[in-house]
């Protein structure tokens, strides 16, 4: 269920981010950049949860600032997420497993920074600028963060069994 509130925000953030640390800490480079059948990595994902955190951040600023935000991204749409994920894979191919760690981590600190920083109104008032949905921009933080760490959680702890 999602978040509601700024105190449940910060609180699922936090929990979830905690869980995918606890996951990744222990991996070896080695088996961080072991391919899957899909040509994805343990540091692809997580590469790509930091991604979507300055994504979702730029949607924010670019909506309060009256620009048009485009989602996922200038010239994708979300029916091209694909080809955006595997282009963004491509882009991070040369990043080593400690910087895509080290840009978890910072993109977890901007998200933790940018609820802590909106009120509750802020975060869940009302549908965000530029989004074109009814989602609030605590609801579009979620997405970006806590909803990502899960699922990253889940590739990890797959990709270990996988490995063993």
């Amino acid at each position: 269920m999602a978040a509601t509130s700024k105190a449940d925000l910060l609180d699922i953030t936090s929990k979830e981010f905690d869980k995918l640390i606890k996951l990744i800490d222990p991996i070896d480079a080695g088996l961080a950049l072991r391919k899957d059948e899909d040509d994805t990595s343990i540091k692809d994902v997580i590469a790509h949860r930091a991604h979507w955190i300055d994504l979702f951040l730029g949607w924010y600023a670019d909506g309060q600032a009256g620009k048009t935000v485009y989602f996922p991204a200038e010239g994708y749409k979300w029916n091209d997420l694909k080809r955006y994920n595997a282009e963004l894979r491509a882009r991070q191919a040369d990043l080593t497993w400690p910087e895509a760690v080290t840009a978890l981590h910072e993109g977890y600190g901007k998200l933790k920074a940018f609820i802590e920083d909106h009120s509750e109104a802020a975060l869940y008032g009302g549908p965000m600028k530029g989004a074109n949905n009814k989602w609030t921009p605590g609801r579009w933080a979620e997405a970006a963060g806590p909803s990502h760490f899960r699922s990253a959680s889940k590739y990890v702890r797959a990709a270990v069994k996988k490995a063993r």
